[in-house]
């Protein structure tokens, strides 16, 4: 959902239907700039979303950054500058955030994809700085875009499932609970699709979902029609993992670059924006950033579409209000007792998506 899939308008509309609408950081900057120019650019256009969003709600808004940016940490203090509550941390270990954010009224989210790095997390940030995270986003190995695990791990997903890393890092984050008197509420994310699959993980421990697949099919998702309309054609055995130049594996669709590129055709290729500081320009074989870029503004042929594992089971459009009633309406239907019924939390992401 990053590189301007997710923006205010979308972000905008599921924080008025009650969810957590995020902006994603990545790729915003001017792209006829010089790359000396790119990351200030990035940073005026992340404020603008963020002022743009909050004209349009009141609600909850996030923004999703990515560690391996290299102006991350300008990203982050804007965004916090321009009013976001929510810094949601992914493509890294975000072992110095409360730092940058010493403010406790904003809920710093860090991404992870086990127990393992939750308790890094946790452990450092109650030793340094007497503070554990808000929450934490727990990305399984069915999510879109870059994802944290090895190819090894994701020709063995059983292995990794939501059901089995969950439990997991619940009993992870129980002891930092009880030291801070606080629950660190675990919001799930990667192959969620329907409001069954919210009842189900909720009903595992989980505080709430977060979704992005079935939101780029939407009227308010900020990507051009061509880029929702390969959602809505693509089939299952389009989706693809591919080897990221940012070094990580993603799940993408796939189309007549990933075909150039498996069949070693050479592209022509720069480093226009020096936008990640873990892309090795000597051995990528393209941009990601202008892949993805190209793609959300509708060069589906020779952009990069990242996706999640269910965008196949995308088949129509829906508005952000639409898709969210019917997600409710299933999570009710799942859930007897609406008076019973926990609160459901969606954010739309990379994710970083979303990239």
């Amino acid at each position: 959902m990053g590189v301007r899939v997710s923006m205010a308008g979308l972000a905008a509309a599921v924080a008025k239907r009650g969810g957590i609408g995020t902006i994603s950081c990545v790729g915003l900057g001017d792209l006829e700039s010089p790359w000396k120019e790119y990351e200030k650019s990035s940073i005026e256009a992340l404020e603008r979303e963020v002022t743009k969003a909050r004209s349009m709600t009141d609600g909850i808004l996030a923004v999703n950054v990515m560690g391996v940016l290299s102006n991350v940490e300008d990203l982050i203090t804007s965004a916090v500058r321009a009013g976001i509550l929510v810094v949601i941390f992914g493509a890294g270990i975000p072992t110095k955030l409360p730092d940058l954010v010493p403010d406790t009224n904003v809920n710093l989210v860090p991404i992870v994809s086990s127990a393992r790095v939750a308790e890094i997390i946790s452990r450092t940030w109650d030793r340094r700085f007497e503070r554990i995270p808000d929450a934490f986003v727990l990305e399984g190995p069915k999510a879109g875009g870059h994802l944290g695990f090895s190819l090894e791990q994701l020709d063995n997903m059983e292995d990794y499932s939501l059901e089995i890393l969950l439990p997991e890092l619940l009993e992870t984050v129980k002891p930092f609970e009880d030291k801070y008197g606080r629950g660190i509420p675990i919001i799930v994310a990667g192959g969620v699709y329907t409001g069954h699959d919210i009842a189900d993980m909720i009903s595992r421990g989980a505080a709430g979902v977060q979704m992005g697949t079935r939101f780029v099919a939407t009227e308010e998702c900020d990507a051009s029609m061509e880029f929702k309309q390969a959602f809505l054609d693509a089939t299952e055995e389009d989706i693809v993992i591919i080897k990221s130049p940012v070094g990580l594996p993603g799940r993408a669709i796939r189309n007549q670059l990933l075909i150039d590129l498996e069949e070693g055709v050479k592209k022509k290729l720069k480093c226009p924006y020096r936008c990640l500081t873990a892309c090795r320009i000597d051995t990528a074989r393209y941009c990601i950033a202008k892949a993805l870029t190209d793609s959300w503004a509708g060069d589906v042929d020779d952009g990069l579409i990242f996706c999640g594992s269910n965008v196949h089971r995308v088949d129509r459009m829906y508005t952000v209000a639409e898709l969210i009633d019917e997600l409710m309406q299933e999570l009710l239907e799942a859930e007897p007792d609406p008076a019973e019924a926990p609160g459901v939390t969606d954010m739309n992401s990379t994710s970083t998506r979303t990239a």
